[in-house]
């Protein structure tokens, strides 16, 4: 296996992480029936487009796919870790963001023997964000 075949696999792993992560969320939200609350609509807003992007780029086999979705993956990952501190209440009440609707503190649905969703949005950030380093330091021009 060359170097080349080697950091591409770390983008097509990104690639699959963000189309789980995408059609997870497309099925709670839209099979379940649940709604969202607005740090979760935040991760979408930064998820949803990371499935699109990094699947162009790696059927392009092209670098600056990985360019282009690296900040999304940042910025979804801030969102994901504030959302987790909530959970978590590392986080005062009076920093809670949502008003109407779903509480972004307070979330009833867990996956995976009581992981809740934030934690598994984090989780998912962090690998796409890991991923699409080692992909970027392996192509570097």
């Amino acid at each position: 296996m060359s170097v080349h075949a080697a950091a591409w696999r770390w983008l097509v792993a990104a690639w699959l992480i963000a189309m789980a992560a995408t059609l997870g969320a497309l099925f709670i939200g839209e099979v379940m029936g649940m709604t969202p609350c607005l740090l979760c609509w935040y991760q979408r807003i930064a998820m949803f487009p990371l499935a699109a992007i990094l699947g162009m780029a790696a059927y392009l086999e092209d670098r600056r796919g990985a360019l282009y979705a690296l900040p999304l993956a940042i910025v979804g990952l801030g969102f994901a870790a504030y959302h987790s501190a909530l959970v978590l209440q590392w986080v005062p009440v009076w920093w809670l963001p949502c008003g109407a609707g779903p509480s972004c503190s307070n979330q009833a649905l867990t996956q995976l023997h009581g992981v809740q969703l934030p934690f598994l949005s984090l989780v998912a950030f962090l690998a796409i964000t890991a991923c699409l380093c080692i992909h970027l330091r392996k192509t570097r021009p």
